[in-house]
């Protein structure tokens, strides 16, 4: 599959920016699939009025393979979210994840073309070790299957050192319709931007924030690249964020927000940037980065379960839990800011996402 491929009204959306949730896995008392909540999740993020769903990625838990579940749990929310765009008509771009050697993530790449999404980002935690060249091989396989979208993760939770020499030449495969950005560092980040700029692929792959540390600054924020003489002007369009699989509604608010500042040209409000620093205080809790991101997967299903959307944190490795004090801090940042949270949107429509 080829971009163009991409139904047009759901291509413009990716590339336009929007909110794209980093999916979690719902599971049982038993740590079992549950796939009721796991459509409950899909329906209450179309609802939000996200743009997209990333499946089988760091969020979903890449244990998904080893358990048996990963064809499971991307077929559930492929079907679940076509079925509700049937009723609702907001049509999102699925983002699967893939990862593994190569033969493996072009295997997860062909079944996920095969049930029905629109591009694959692809983890290179597998084949960090291999050199430059040969992940750039690697990405190039995966994307002769489906579009592409590159995937720069954190080194906390095992993201590989990308230089931009390793950008410069992805910036050449065919088939690339964007990146997540999320090395959580801001020297790394200005890599990918310029070698998008660079390589003058500024209007053909779309960049996605995923630093989850700096949501709303790196939103605002205009890179000019110096290239030929001129600069090159780009930007984050959207996120495909873990931090925007809870409170989405408020996360899809805050996009159009942003979205309708910068195309008004009109000077960034402080009580934006205050904002800013509020979300990154949340994300604090969430991720649980006092552990350095220990608990950032039950964290993130510690608000869910809040919401009545998920039954606990459970989690496939029955050690990773919350934190010692992580649930306390989730409380803090519940007290401390109240107007971020989207209670009052799940309350009214849960009942409707469970039928």
């Amino acid at each position: 599959m080829k971009i163009n491929d991409i139904d047009k009204s759901i291509l413009d959306k990716f590339r336009k920016g929007t909110v794209i949730p980093a999916m979690p896995l719902a599971l049982n008392e038993y740590r079992e699939f549950d796939q009721p909540a796991q459509e409950v999740l899909t329906r209450y993020y179309m609802d939000a009025g996200a743009g997209g769903l990333a499946v089988g990625v760091h969020s979903t838990q890449f244990a998904i393979r080893e358990h048996g579940l990963f064809e499971k749990v991307l077929s559930c929310v492929s079907v679940t979210a076509d079925r509700w765009s049937e009723k609702t008509g907001n049509r999102i771009f699925k983002v699967a994840g893939a990862c593994g050697k190569t033969a493996q993530a072009v295997a997860e790449a062909e079944f996920a073309k095969e049930t029905g999404y629109h591009a694959a980002m692809l983890s290179l935690v597998a084949v960090k070790d291999a050199g430059i060249p040969a992940m750039i091989d690697h990405c190039a396989k995966v994307a002769e299957v489906t579009p592409l979208i590159g995937f720069y993760l954190q080194s906390a939770v095992g993201g590989p050192a990308l230089p931009y020499s390793f950008w410069k030449e992805l910036m050449k495969i065919p088939n690339v319709v964007g990146i997540k950005i999320a090395p959580f560092n801001r020297y790394k980040t200005f890599d990918v931007f310029r070698a998008l700029c660079e390589a003058e692929k500024e209007n053909e792959i779309t960049l996605y924030t995923g630093n989850d540390d700096t949501i709303v600054a790196d939103l605002l924020t205009e890179y000019k690249i110096h290239v030929n003489g001129a600069y090159q002007k780009v930007r984050f369009k959207g996120g495909l964020l873990g931090h925007w699989c809870v409170w989405t509604q408020k996360a899809v608010r805050l996009l159009h927000e942003i979205h309708t500042l910068i195309d008004s040209g009109k000077d960034i409000p402080p009580e934006l940037l205050t904002r800013a620093m509020e979300i990154t205080d949340c994300n604090a809790a969430f991720f649980d980065a006092a552990h350095n991101f220990a608990g950032c997967i039950p964290g993130i299903h510690e608000v869910l379960r809040r919401q009545g959307l998920m039954k606990g944190t459970y989690c496939l490795d029955p050690n990773e839990q919350l934190s010692p004090g992580q649930s306390d801090e989730i409380s803090r940042v519940y007290k401390a800011y109240p107007h971020l949270n989207d209670d009052e949107f799940v309350k009214s429509g849960i009942e409707k996402w469970r039928s």
